[in-house]
């Protein structure tokens, strides 16, 4: 069955960074895109960034394009996602999903914690 292992979440500063990892297993990674997304508390679930099969495409949304990066290394099934000069906006439990666009209700995975705090 889908297996998704999020990873690399802790604290951080404002301006700091963090990369989170996503280890997937139980399907051909290689031929599905992956994305991430986020929960803040008390909120929904928040589309983050998608990213193609190939890494070719990747998309983000408004409130994190020009600070984070979505990656993958198809050699060993994990997607990637390094966010660089973080906001306490930012703090959230962050998913990641066998998708490019949209949320999983309830999400895959068991999340990564990532808060953003002077």
């Amino acid at each position: 069955q889908v297996q998704l292992v999020e990873s690399g979440g802790g604290l951080a500063q404002p301006g700091g960074s963090l990369r989170l990892s996503c280890a997937a297993s139980g399907f051909t990674f290689s031929q599905h895109a992956m994305s991430w997304a986020r929960q803040a508390p008390g909120k929904g679930l928040e589309w983050v960034c998608g990213i193609s099969s190939d890494g070719s495409a990747r998309s983000y949304a408004d409130s994190v394009r020009g600070r984070f990066t979505i990656s993958r290394d198809n050699t060993k099934n994990t997607v990637y996602l390094q966010m660089n000069n973080l906001k306490p906006e930012d703090t959230a439990l962050y998913y990641c999903a066998k998708r490019m666009w949209g949320v999983d209700v309830p999400p895959e995975g068991q999340g990564t914690q990532v808060t953003v705090s002077s």
